[in-house]
């Protein structure tokens, strides 16, 4: 199959998904005219990339333009906001959306693709609400993920991770000050937190950061610095017991909590949005939200605007902090059901469904 693509080849969750969609194409052998979004590939963050695959996105970029056809489909994944051009006539979009509300340029901006996938379910029934020809896809298991069955710390402490960008939406602050409060400087107990956020400067992550502490000094949070390599992200994962980053407000499909939840970490997750698609009360410690509340920070959801307008969920603390208890009691015990989805979920799936898709154009 010949195809034209235009997605961001970089080491952010956009760039992530690329990157693991793109090798399932390289081995399936399709064709693309590559336009990275951004204007170049950036994979260093990738330490295990097959030769022939880097040759191969490469080639494909140089020859883009040589390759360009009228009568080919393009792919392209990026945000709503972004995506009201085209490459060629007929054009697959796929998106992650995270909100509860769809703006009027969002709508139109679906409704001007050929089609529109979303990386959840919960997206694509918002979305058919408003007429839009859309379907769902989901992401995979990335494969360069491996359990390393090392020790970490000593087997009396248990290790808490959270992952991601530090944002309202992802209530990073909120579950931090809330870990803080039940087992800070409780040494059984360890936090490490990776969750800088490249849409701030150093500075402004720092006191951001300082200011979830109140001024006080805990002897059990780390605060990492971003991971350069996915080998890190990797060790990281391994190494914790408890994965918080399910307690996250809204999600589009939520990377570090599905990954950490596939290597057989017992990952807290609320029910709502993407995490419908692949978080089970047998998988994972399911918590019920208690509601919604606006989803606007000032930063990177402003009230009034074209695009991301909305709720997000929210949960009390008293049953996470009992989830948390229940995580603890599970120290040791490897989640059996979380590995399964491994299989259940994986790019070559996702590969198929999207060339599936582009050939019905």
């Amino acid at each position: 199959m010949e195809i034209i693509v235009e997605a961001p080849l970089n080491s952010l969750s956009f760039g992530n998904v690329t990157y693991n969609i793109l090798r399932q194409f390289w081995r399936k052998g399709v064709d693309i005219a590559l336009y990275p979004i951004g204007g170049g590939i950036d994979l260093n963050v990738y330490d295990k990339v097959d030769p022939k695959f880097h040759d191969w996105l490469h080639q494909s970029a140089m020859e883009a333009n040589a390759k360009l056809s009228k009568d080919k489909p393009t792919f392209k994944m990026w945000h709503l906001n972004g995506s009201q051009t085209r490459i060629s006539p007929q054009q697959l979009l796929l998106t992650f959306h995270e909100l509860d509300q769809a703006t009027a340029s969002e709508i139109n901006i679906a409704k001007f693709q050929s089609k529109t996938l979303f990386s959840s379910k919960f997206s694509e029934d918002l979305f058919k609400n408003h007429n839009v020809d859309c379907g769902s896809v989901s992401m995979g298991f990335d494969e360069d993920f491996v359990k390393t069955d090392k020790e970490y710390l000593s087997k009396n402490v248990v290790h808490f991770g959270l992952m991601g960008k530090f944002e309202k939406r992802k209530n990073t602050e909120k579950i931090i000050r809330l870990w803080l409060q039940k087992y800070g400087n409780n040494n059984d107990y360890q936090l490490s937190v990776c969750v800088n956020n490249p849409f701030f400067k150093p500075e402004e992550m720092q006191n951001i950061l300082l200011n979830c502490l109140d001024g006080k000094r805990y002897t059990n949070i780390n605060f990492l610095p971003f991971l350069n390599k996915n080998s890190e992200v990797n060790e990281f994962l391994n190494s914790i017991d408890v994965d918080l980053t399910g307690l996250s407000g809204a999600e589009g499909w939520n990377l570090p909590a599905f990954n950490a939840t596939a290597l057989g970490k017992w990952s807290l997750v609320v029910n709502h949005t993407s995490h419908k698609d692949w978080a089970n009360k047998d998988n994972c410690i399911l918590i019920e939200p208690n509601g919604t509340e606006p989803a606007y920070d000032g930063k990177f959801f402003i009230e009034d605007q074209p695009f991301n307008q909305g709720n997000i969920h929210t949960w009390d603390s008293d049953t996470v902090s009992q989830a948390m208890d229940q995580a603890v009691s599970k120290k040791g015990q490897n989640n059996s059901e979380g590995e399964k989805l491994r299989e259940q979920f994986s790019y070559e799936k996702t590969a198929d469904r999207l060339l599936t898709e582009l050939e019905s154009l």
